[in-house]
């Protein structure tokens, strides 16, 4: 399995890779992760993110013409890179199997190549003993900061919302960039109720994310963000930028959108969450629904089938 996302790293398509080596690794398989193939004989090879991931499929495709190559493809992959680096469209063309991590990234997958494509969610194993809420009303911001997460609108919404709102936001993620650490240093000394404390463990996010009554995803671009998935297996209601990444993981109905880097729609979908219990409920109930869809045995399961398939011969 090859993923360009570093060993250690919390990036998205790391833990994946990991989520995926232990599946396999129940089931019976032996799994080796890298930043690109090595070479090494191997039965398969899974590889993340079709760019970045390019040359490790050809060499493995040119090597093993008759060995399976599963793809997973990435938010970048479909709604950036597909229409500027033709390497993308090679490594779907060469991949025996498409994967997606949410429904609506099926519409971006060329009609030609849709027949080798499925959905499998992310799951998510929640640890956490038990929701214990902060006080007030803590919304969390949860990704590394770059510009494809427009990570600071919640930060210019904060100034649109009523003085006596008793929101207050915990942005967690590491700057990709000097700028954006500055931005942030300078949106949490100039902000009261803005905080950001920057990359912290796994078990830590969770922990926090569990304590917050909304978290808010304000992405451009995602292929399935594994944070939204880890919302819906703790139930934290999801106020979310109304791309197709977001909308396939919680439903074309779903009542939390809005517009994408529109700070006065977020301040709006707040303010309504924070002071209309109603509301606030309804989107919780919505939560709830889709549970099972980041089950561990759901995930599980499709990749089993997965693997019978393309092992079948």
């Amino acid at each position: 399995m090859v993923t360009p996302a570093p060993q250690g790293s919390l990036h998205g398509n790391r833990i994946t890779a990991l989520r995926w080596q232990n599946f396999l690794e129940k089931l019976g398989y032996a799994v080796v992760v890298t930043e690109s193939w090595s070479g090494d004989d191997a039965t398969m090879l899974i590889a993340l993110h079709a760019y970045r991931s390019y040359l490790s499929m050809m060499s493995f495709h040119e090597h093993y013409p008759n060995r399976p190559i599963v793809l997973v493809l990435t938010g970048t992959d479909l709604y950036r890179d597909i229409a500027v680096h033709s390497e993308v469209l090679c490594s779907m063309e060469v991949a025996d199997q498409l994967i997606v991590l949410q429904s609506s990234a099926l519409d971006s997958i060329p009609a030609n190549l849709r027949y080798k494509a499925r959905v499998i969610y992310q799951s998510v194993r929640v640890d956490i003993p038990e929701r214990v809420m902060s006080e007030g009303f803590q919304v969390t911001v949860i990704g590394h900061l770059r510009e494809e997460k427009d990570p600071f609108c919640i930060a210019r919404s904060l100034p649109l919302m009523p003085l006596n709102s008793k929101i207050s936001v915990l942005h967690l993620g590491m700057a990709m960039n000097q700028q954006m650490e500055r931005t942030a240093k300078v949106y949490s000394e100039t902000l009261e109720r803005y905080q950001w404390i920057g990359e912290v463990s796994h078990i830590e996010t969770l922990k926090a994310l569990s304590q917050s009554r909304l978290m808010v995803i304000s992405s451009r671009m995602e292929g399935g963000a594994h944070v939204v998935s880890e919302a819906i297996a703790l139930g934290v209601p999801v106020i979310a930028s109304d791309i197709p990444g977001n909308r396939g993981l919680l439903g074309d109905d779903y009542l939390g959108y809005y517009p994408v880097g529109n700070e006065t729609a977020l301040a709006n979908l707040l303010s309504r969450a924070e002071t209309m219990p109603d509301f606030y409920s309804a989107l919780k109930k919505q939560i709830d629904t889709r549970k099972d869809l980041v089950s561990p045995s759901r995930e599980m399961q499709s990749i089993q089938e997965l693997m019978i398939q393309l092992l079948k011969d």
